[in-house]
């Protein structure tokens, strides 16, 4: 049974510091999201914000107008999720407030943020008080129940796919969803390798947090996670969750998911109207054939399709950059949180045939 959740995401709804929320409410295998708390947004639905398509969870004022509205439908809230993702992963002052008011309505807390709540003794007495559980999801495990990189990765024979940026915040997370659930429509066996809190919260079985890992562990661990993945699933094709980008000067991410995942393909998703890395002005983004240029250089793979993320476009702006794109790279270019996956997953059709599912070959691109 799914818990019954509030998320927290004040003042960051529908900006890059809410992503942990925005993940939440566009999918979740763990909990049922009742509400969101966002002032700024209050009264409004948190798909419409999102995406223009209605969702019917609602955002809300405070955590005394979701558990009225709780009440009013009639369930009963067990769990309070920190979905704010704020640079630096820092809790601010007005979520710990927002937490003890919770714990003293009875609520477990969840957080994925690097300040941890369960080394915050005002906050661990007030649970032990009112008898709920603090979870720390960034908190990362003793050193020696840590990996390190062994090889084993090499006996893993079905088709990966690894899911790159070019920014943070850009989207990836939500794209390897698609691709994962689009797969097991078709009836392939795909698992996903979560490598952020929000993944975990999501339900990824197979999840690394790896911004709180000890730098010589990274790539044990994601390897760990996508063996573990292959032998106990047995999965057709394994989708891998990147992590800020190349050449992100803050989150330089992706290198040690292509060196020790050893993806087969590469998808990068990509941000049309940025013109900066996001969160820090005077960065400019790399151009995107430079960014495909490195991932092939580093990897020795291809990327083999775009998608993008509509921000800051409107609907009918989409279909004409997505092929403005396609000019530019030579590769395909889709939009997949607004048409679906249909399209680029028709890309990976030559390496899933039915009749060898388990040793997909090369394809052809």
């Amino acid at each position: 049974m799914k818990e019954n959740a509030i998320v927290y995401c004040e003042g960051a709804f529908n900006t890059t510091n809410g992503k942990t929320a925005h993940g939440l409410v566009r999918f979740t295998e763990r909990f049922e999201i009742i509400a969101v708390i966002d002032s700024n947004h209050s009264g409004k639905d948190s798909g419409w914000v999102l995406s223009g398509k209605p969702n019917h969870i609602p955002i809300l004022r405070d955590l005394n107008d979701a558990l009225i509205h709780a009440t009013e439908r009639e369930v009963s809230i067990s769990t309070f999720i920190i979905g704010l993702a704020p640079d630096g992963g820092r809790i601010p002052d007005h979520a710990l407030q927002a937490v003890r008011d919770a714990i003293r309505s009875g609520l477990d807390i969840i957080s994925g943020l690097h300040d941890f709540i369960t080394e915050n003794e005002i906050l661990v007495a007030l649970a032990e008080k009112y008898d709920c559980r603090l979870t720390d999801i960034r908190k990362p495990p003793e050193r020696d129940k840590l990996h390190f990189f062994s090889g084993k990765i090499e006996q893993v024979d079905c088709l990966k796919i690894a899911v790159l940026g070019t920014d943070s915040a850009v989207g990836k997370r939500t794209t390897a969803w698609i691709l994962v659930h689009g797969f097991r429509k078709h009836g392939y066996r795909a698992e996903m390798i979560g490598t952020g809190q929000t993944a975990w919260l999501q339900g990824a079985r197979y999840c690394v947090v790896l911004d709180s890992l000890v730098n010589d562990f990274v790539a044990g661990e994601i390897e760990h996670a996508v063996h573990e993945a292959w032998k106990n699933e047995h999965p057709d094709v394994i989708i891998l969750e990147g992590q800020g980008s190349l050449m992100n000067p803050a989150y330089p991410g992706g290198f040690e998911l292509l060196a020790a995942g050893r993806p087969d393909l590469v998808v990068l998703q990509h941000a049309p109207r940025r013109k900066e890395y996001d969160g820090f002005p005077g960065y400019a983004l790399h151009p995107l054939k430079d960014q495909i240029r490195a991932i092939e250089i580093i990897s020795g793979k291809k990327v083999v399709a775009i998608t993008i993320n509509h921000e800051g476009m409107q609907r009918d702006e989409i279909p004409g950059e997505c092929a403005r794109i396609s000019r530019e790279t030579g590769l395909p270019a889709f939009d997949v949180l607004e048409n679906g996956g249909e399209g680029i997953l028709d890309l990976f059709k030559s390496v899933m045939k039915d009749e060898i599912t388990r040793n997909p070959v090369a394809p052809v691109f």
